[in-house]
């Protein structure tokens, strides 16, 4: 799988909103959680964020329309990440970018 690396992506989705990724310890409890039972893994997002893989998250549209902000990630998150926020983010970027 090939990778395009924004240098400036993680800036471009913190002018759109409060986006904190990079507090995520990926320690999983996110994932675990989600009463969806589906892949959605907040925390891959948010290192393809962090790390500006744009291609990566352009290519997760689907998972990041179908979280349900429920926010129980978020209620168990042990590094206190904004995980419903940081997805509004990535939602308004995308649709933004016409990604």
């Amino acid at each position: 799988m090939s990778a395009v690396v924004s240098s400036r992506l993680l800036g471009r989705l913190m002018a759109v909103g409060s986006f904190d990724a990079q507090a995520c310890m990926n320690c999983g409890v996110c994932t675990a959680i989600c009463p969806l039972g589906m892949n959605l893994m907040p925390r891959l997002l948010f290192r393809y964020a962090v790390l500006g893989l744009d291609t990566q998250l352009r290519e997760s549209r689907d998972p990041i329309f179908t979280c349900l902000l429920c926010r129980a990630c978020e209620a168990s998150c042990p590094a206190g990440v904004h995980i419903t926020q940081n997805v509004r983010v990535l939602r308004n970027w995308l649709l933004q970018e016409g990604g």
